[in-house]
């Protein structure tokens, strides 16, 4: 999702190629670890947050380690599910707007620190990413490709591991909005709200062309190599979540979109833009959440503009705690 990984040609910051989101799958035509986070899973706290910053590698079933890293106090515990390779520092870091060729920064302006000031928040490098500085995430990797399902289910276990607890709010970037919107279809996360940014969706089936849905699916094909980098089955995704159930309520929900054209340069059926943006329409009209579109952002939403992110994941939190859980707008 972040700049280097998503936006326009002019905006993509230079770094390594190996870590990308949907936008440059297509333009390729697209320290040490620190103490692992020691929590009760079965903290008698249930629907609470525990509190306490924290920053490590928890053990799943099967001897899988997973990096985490929580910060703040209060629920909802908000959760951001970065995009296609995209690390925890997706959330931490910001773009230098005089240098938006550079590698994204620490700031306490990223989306993390900023949600942290008022509600519990926690990132996690899923298998197969990568971090600004080029290195490669503590987390195990795994055999590729990973569907949406299977992100769920790290998902998951990675919170029970990490001894965190519900209610959630889950922000997904651009790949990561296929696993947060699937999760809130899933049995075994309390999800009380959803915000995507600039986030894919089963909509892109419909949307793009059989040409250019066909030409991308090829592209992605050919990232996957011996390194076990994160590559998304999108076609497998895409059946998993249109076979999911429907929520029975509406979820408080904002997505947001970029409003910078950027292109996936597939098929030979001209810009992929249109198609973006129309998905991004119906995604919102699905998820009944308020649309975002004036963000003065490429894809990497997060890092060129975390403000708006920040934002509108307090907006979320806020509807979550002065109603009903799920109630719609």
């Amino acid at each position: 999702m972040p700049a280097r990984r998503g936006a326009p040609p002019s905006r993509t910051v230079a770094r390594r190629p190996r870590r990308l989101t949907v936008a440059t799958v297509a333009a390729m035509a697209l320290s040490a670890l620190a103490p692992a986070v020691a929590r009760d899973a079965a903290d008698p706290t249930a629907g609470t947050s525990p509190g306490g910053d924290s920053s490590g590698t928890v053990s799943l079933p099967g001897g899988r380690r997973v990096h985490v890293e929580c910060r703040g106090t209060g629920a909802p515990t908000v959760v951001l599910v970065s995009g296609a390779r995209g690390a925890a520092d997706e959330w931490t870091h910001v773009l230098d707007p005089a240098r938006p060729r550079a590698a994204p920064v620490p700031s306490t302006s990223a989306v993390l620190p900023t949600v942290a000031s008022f509600t519990r928040v926690c990132a996690y490098d899923r298998p197969g990413t990568t971090r600004f500085d080029d290195g490669p995430s503590p987390t195990t990797a795994v055999p590729q490709p990973t569907t949406a399902q299977d992100g769920v289910a790290d998902l998951r276990a990675v919170l029970a591991a990490a001894g965190e607890h519900g209610p959630y709010v889950l922000v997904g970037a651009s790949w990561g909005a296929m696993i947060a919107t699937l999760a809130a279809r899933t049995d075994g996360l309390q999800v009380a709200g959803l915000v995507t940014v600039d986030g894919a969706s089963a909509h892109l089936r419909d949307t793009l062309t059989p040409a250019q849905w066909s030409d991308w699916m090829r592209k992605i094909d050919a990232m996957k190599g011996p390194e076990h980098l994160e590559v998304p089955d999108y076609t497998a995704s895409v059946a998993e979540i249109r076979s999911a159930p429907t929520p029975a309520r509406s979820l408080p929900a904002a997505v947001l979109s970029s409003d910078e054209p950027w292109d996936l340069r597939v098929g030979d059926g001209g810009s992929t833009w249109p198609a973006w943006s129309a998905a991004q329409k119906r995604l919102a009209a699905e998820l009944r959440a308020r649309h975002v579109t004036d963000t003065h952002s490429g894809h990497g939403i997060a890092v060129e503009q975390p403000r708006t992110v920040s934002d509108a994941v307090r907006e979320v939190v806020d509807r979550v705690r002065n109603g009903p859980p799920g109630q719609g707008r």
